[in-house]
């Protein structure tokens, strides 16, 4: 390691809830780990503490705005910024944040990487330029292989700047043995299920895309059909402002008859426990999901998946040795869905028990967070000529 401490800057526009933002987390204690000073660009949110926990440094500025001049304001800010922290390499995990930190890399000569987390819709050639800035630095890391073709085939970089670090799941915090029953209790209570009631759990932000009105038809199809039984399905995750889509699903709820079983969770921040509290995690997006954590985190926990068959999810799934790890449908068909969720509840214990095992198996071979970490800083040291990744692998 060189004499002065490599300093990394990420850049994110906010800190609330997503998976961005907890790999910006993860990649600052990777840093901190490694020797290196962890600076966080960022306007901040709930999860701006935990950067600091970990020994990274907040800086706040109003990366959220996209508007030209802004973008054009906050380079300069950035640039500023670097010259004054000594900053070696700007990364980049959102696209407005993306322009800015590529022009102040470009005037400071030092590398710019960026993480492509979202498949990003590219209806025009507009939108495609746009979403094209997260290709353009030194190397733009991909979070699955999936989004590594839909890079090449949109933004065609050399095929040399293009990375694969797939997401890495924390096995210390989504480890079975770690959550304690008075946390499922908790959950339970919160949720307002009893303690032998069986939960399907939907962990994703109320928004259309991530297909709630279509678990919501699932059920009303199993409950009509006598196989839903007393089974609480819970969507847990934030409105963020999406009111109205918010009072499509307690309509939908309400005209089914669902409203003792279908349950408006909210944010929930045991995300651990509420995939062991689960009989079954569902992912029904109706648009390709970048790498899909939940269904990675889910398996963590030996928790059974049901998801589309679009975008990374089928890679977690896919176990290399041929067993089903969880069952895949198509996007937007309540009636495969409902299916699925009839196939996964009448699982037998003892398999279900068996491919828990399997699952976390699977996890910890091939979307370890150490992993995800360790490969980014082979990344930084390749563009930097530094040794972080061995001072990380020492400590």
């Amino acid at each position: 390691m060189p004499a002065s401490r490599p300093c990394i800057l990420q850049l994110i526009p906010r800190l609330d809830t997503g998976g961005a933002e907890q790999a910006t987390i993860d990649i600052t204690g990777a840093l901190v780990k490694a020797g290196a000073r962890a600076l966080v660009a960022t306007e901040g949110g709930r999860m701006a503490s935990s950067v600091i926990e970990l020994g990274g440094e907040i800086v706040e500025l109003p990366l959220a705005a996209k508007n030209p001049a802004a973008i054009w304001w906050n380079a300069r800010r950035l640039a500023r910024l670097c010259v004054a922290q000594g900053v070696a390499l700007i990364h980049a995990r959102s696209r407005a944040p993306a322009f800015s930190g590529l022009m102040a890399a470009r005037r400071l000569g030092i590398p710019f990487v960026a993480t492509y987390h979202g498949a990003y819709g590219g209806t025009s050639a507009v939108k495609t330029w746009y979403n094209g800035v997260m290709a353009r630095g030194d190397a733009v890391i991909a979070n699955s292989r999936y989004t590594a073709r839909l890079i090449a085939e949109r933004h065609n970089p050399p095929a040399e700047r293009i990375h694969v670090i797939q997401r890495g799941i924390d096995l210390s915090r989504f480890d079975p043995a770690a959550v304690t029953p008075a946390r499922i209790a908790a959950l339970r209570a919160q949720w307002g299920v009893r303690t032998d009631q069986p939960v399907i759990v939907s962990a994703a932000r109320l928004t259309d895309w991530k297909g709630q009105r279509v678990i919501v038809d699932a059920a009303a199809l199993l409950a009509r059909d006598g196989r839903l039984g007393d089974a609480a399905v819970v969507l847990a995750g934030d409105a963020q402002g999406r009111d109205g889509y918010v009072e499509e699903l307690r309509v939908a709820i309400s005209k089914a008859g669902l409203g003792a079983q279908v349950i408006l969770g909210g944010h929930c921040e045991d995300i651990p426990a509420a995939f062991l509290t689960a009989t079954l995690s569902v992912i029904a997006s109706t648009k390709p999901e970048a790498f899909g954590r939940v269904s990675a985190e889910s398996l963590a926990m030996g928790t059974p998946v049901v998801s589309t068959n679009i975008g990374a999810p089928p890679e977690t799934l896919a176990h290399p040795g041929g067993e089903r790890l969880g069952w895949l449908v198509p996007p937007g068909d309540a009636a495969a869905l409902a299916g699925a969720i009839a196939t996964a509840l009448t699982l037998p214990p003892a398999e279900r028990a068996r491919l828990g095992v399997l699952a976390r198996e699977h996890v910890a071979a091939h979307f370890s967070l150490a992993q995800m970490q360790l490969g980014t800083l082979v990344l930084y040291d390749r563009l930097l000529e530094t040794d972080m990744a061995v001072a990380f692998s020492r400590n």
